[in-house]
């Protein structure tokens, strides 16, 4: 795996630790630095089995511009943070499933390159790595540590991905109503398709299980509509089924 990766990298480039953490002492203390390297804490990242892969600095779409975040693969997981001090100390802990990921290669744009699309059932985002090479390694890894784990685990089925936000800056009008965006009329953004729009378009709130099935997001008027079709379509279709089923108890009665 190892060589492989060395092939692709420098380094500077992503930092593989098959040499580094060849032993199972050498791996566990180099997860105890980085949960450590977390402040606030966040989630223990000690776990029996688990393996760190490789680790990296990346840039990491946010609402308004491309933003430095540390990347560490594991064998099962995905853990990324802010950057304080490179190497030393991280904030904003976030932890994924590799089993939730999607990932999905990007053309070069003309402000960054080396992009592609991260994909999960609770927030997609687009990563920029500083080299071709350095994309290719982390995609590859990815998809390795994913593949192991289908050996070992049943794969889930029928995943839904949220999509990934439409950045401010790329907005100078509303996507629904073309109203201009100004200090008054301020973005938003519909947790359903991602779209920049205004606070007008954006009133209603929806549930959208797959993004956080307790709490009720902002979705647009379009999307909103959509939700609403849904649920009807839904309870019609679980009317139907308990109808269904009281004419088949009835039946057996009989």
């Amino acid at each position: 795996m190892n060589k492989s990766l060395s092939s692709y990298c420098n380094r500077h480039i992503i930092s593989i630790n098959m040499d580094k953490l060849s032993t199972e002492t050498q791996n566990r203390k180099r997860i105890k630095e980085v949960e450590n390297a977390f402040s606030p804490p966040g989630e223990p990242l000690s776990k029996p089995n688990r393996i760190l892969v490789g680790e990296g600095t990346l840039m990491k779409q946010g609402r308004k511009k491309m933003e430095q975040k540390a990347f560490f693969l594991f064998n099962d997981i995905l853990v990324y943070g802010s950057v304080i001090i490179n190497n030393h100390w991280y904030k904003n802990q976030k932890i994924i499933p590799l089993k939730d990921i999607r990932l999905e290669d990007m053309e070069d744009g003309e402000e960054f390159k080396n992009l592609w699309l991260i994909c999960t059932p609770r927030k997609s985002f687009y990563i920029s790595a500083p080299t071709c090479e350095e994309k290719k390694a982390w995609m590859m890894h990815i998809e390795l540590c994913q593949s192991s784990l289908l050996q070992e685990q049943v794969p889930q089925q029928n995943l839904t991905f949220a999509k990934s936000w439409i950045p401010d800056h790329a907005a100078q009008k509303c996507m629904r109503c073309f109203v201009t965006f100004t200090p008054i009329i301020r973005r938003h953004h519909c947790r359903k398709c991602g779209f920049v729009v205004c606070n007008k378009c954006s009133k209603d709130r929806a549930q959208i299980n797959h993004i956080d099935p307790k709490k009720l997001l902002r979705v647009c008027k379009i999307c909103s509509k959509t939700c609403k079709e849904n649920e009807i379509s839904r309870a019609r279709f679980d009317s139907d089924g308990l109808w269904g089923d009281a004419e088949d108890l009835s039946s057996e009665d009989e």
